[in-house]
């Protein structure tokens, strides 16, 4: 009888090992499938490395168009969106807006420029 309760606790005592080793795993596979189940509800704008934030390059086209002097950067709007900048204002030639288009292509992380909402006016320099 004694042998069979030692073999008893020998073998109760491999399953509890067996169990406790296998927990860990068991918790990883959990985090995963949280990771992965909660990373499909996240927001598309988010930071994410090797992606330029969207207010980064607007920041940055501003930043272009009031360093160079050619742009009337106060009648210029920025908004981009996934890396495609828009314009919108007015400007007083063509010679302008095709400026303010190369200078914003020039941001890294740009990916299109629209400005069809740049508009030439005469006279647009004029406070």
């Amino acid at each position: 009888m004694r042998t069979h309760s030692a073999f008893h606790r020998a073998f109760i005592a491999a399953g509890l090992t067996a169990a406790l080793a296998a927990v860990p795993f068991a918790q990883a596979l959990a985090q995963d499938a949280d990771a992965q189940s909660s990373g499909s509800m996240q927001s598309s704008n988010q930071t994410v490395p090797g992606k330029v934030d969207d207010a980064w390059i607007t920041t940055k086209v501003k930043s272009e168009f009031a360093t160079t002097s050619e742009i009337p950067a106060s009648k210029i709007s920025v908004d981009t969106r996934d890396g495609m900048v828009r314009l919108t204002g007015t400007v007083a030639s063509n010679m302008d807006k095709n400026k303010a288009i190369q200078v914003a292509h020039s941001v890294k992380g740009v990916k299109s420029v629209d400005a069809t909402a740049l508009t030439v006016t005469a006279g647009a320099d004029t406070p």
